[in-house]
């Protein structure tokens, strides 16, 4: 059984913001393969699926950004999932808006929600997809993550989604390494 989370926040104030790219592409993803996230349990919104044969819970935590580790680990001793079987979905400043990276482990580079996720599943390896949102630094990074994607940063946004269905796709059929060697490439911006 695979678990993949979309991170963001809950509420209307917070649709199209930044911080919430891990909720809009799990919702892409959710639309694409007929899966319902609208199930209720342990402060997440989910839905369950089969992929290729085997059972899939993708799993928008409800609880904040911030604190979605609580919410996760509910989820992986409730349906006894494998740290291993956890791919995160999230938003990157360190990468250029319109890119994304694939990864195996790592630290949270600051992301309070990977810190929340590490704390709780007691672990930096596991698997996660990095979508690039670029970082003003001009801007407070609260409110720059919290901020809203202008129409042409939403644009690009969109074609990055299309491409992680793809990537979502093959994660089914490929070994990990194989995927991130697939569809890392260098920075476009």
């Amino acid at each position: 059984m695979k678990l993949i989370v979309g991170l963001g926040n809950p509420g209307k104030e917070y649709e199209h913001t930044r911080h919430n790219v891990g909720f809009m592409t799990l919702d892409t993803f959710a639309k694409k393969v007929g899966c319902s996230v609208s199930k209720s349990k342990f402060s997440g919104l989910y839905g369950e699926c089969f992929i290729h044969g085997e059972k899939v819970i993708l799993l928008k935590p409800q609880s904040y950004i911030n604190l979605s580790g609580e919410v996760i680990r509910r989820y992986v001793d409730f349906f006894d999932i494998s740290i291993d079987d956890i791919l995160i979905i999230h938003d990157d400043l360190d990468l250029p808006l319109g890119n994304f990276r694939i990864k195996k482990k790592g630290s949270s580079a600051g992301h309070n929600g990977l810190k929340n996720i590490e704390l709780h599943l007691k672990t930096q390896e596991y698997k996660r997809i990095k979508i690039g949102i670029s970082n003003d630094k001009s801007i407070d990074t609260k409110d720059y993550v919290l901020g809203r994607l202008s129409k042409e940063d939403n644009q690009t946004l969109e074609s990055v989604i299309d491409t992680v269905m793809l990537v979502l796709d093959d994660y089914f059929v490929l070994p990990f390494d194989s995927l991130m060697s697939k569809y890392n490439v260098k920075n476009k911006k």
